[in-house]
């Protein structure tokens, strides 16, 4: 199972786009307050389009409170200060319950979380020129570098069609 974690997210509109992605990934959501938008934001639901009402999807009040609800994983943190890329985790265990953290817009996520978790620190290898990428872009990055190594459980390889036949404009 693929957990995507949100350390006080602040941009509703990052949000419901890794809401989206989350539902085409069969991934869950865990936002961690404070939030920097409501619930009912109308953003966060243009974003997240007319799929919010398949998203499985937690919030709780602050970082121990996420601990002490999922202690049961293997924990991995997407950071500037990581040294290492994707590549070098191996996430092909389907039956591994993996949280992917990622942390706010502004600052990321606090070095007293990540230091105890060295090893565990991801970076997406980029140029000099930029810092990081959109929180949003980051986690479906992420999401489906863990569902390559996996070869795409439980997902459609095809667009899903009742028939194909009536679908005018399919290419086959």
């Amino acid at each position: 199972m693929i957990n995507i974690v949100l350390f006080e997210p602040e941009i509703p509109q990052n949000t419901g786009n890794i809401m989206r992605t989350c539902v085409a990934t069969n991934s869950k959501l865990h936002l961690i307050k404070p939030l920097g938008f409501k619930i009912d934001d109308k953003n966060l639901k243009r974003s997240g389009v007319n799929y919010i009402d398949k998203l499985d999807w937690y919030v709780y009040e602050n970082y121990n409170d996420f601990l002490g609800k999922n202690k049961n994983g293997k924990f991995y943190f997407l950071t500037r200060y990581g040294h290492n890329p994707p590549s070098k985790f191996d996430f092909s265990n389907t039956n591994d319950n993996i949280y992917l953290i990622f942390g706010k817009e502004s600052t990321g996520i606090p070095k007293h979380i990540l230091k105890p978790n060295i090893d565990n620190c991801i970076r997406l290898p980029m140029t000099n020129n930029v810092r990081a990428l959109n929180l949003s872009n980051t986690v479906a990055i992420m999401a489906y570098e863990v569902l390559r190594q996996q070869n795409y459980p439980n997902l459609f390889w095809d667009e899903p069609h009742k028939s194909k036949t009536e679908i005018e404009d399919f290419i086959e």
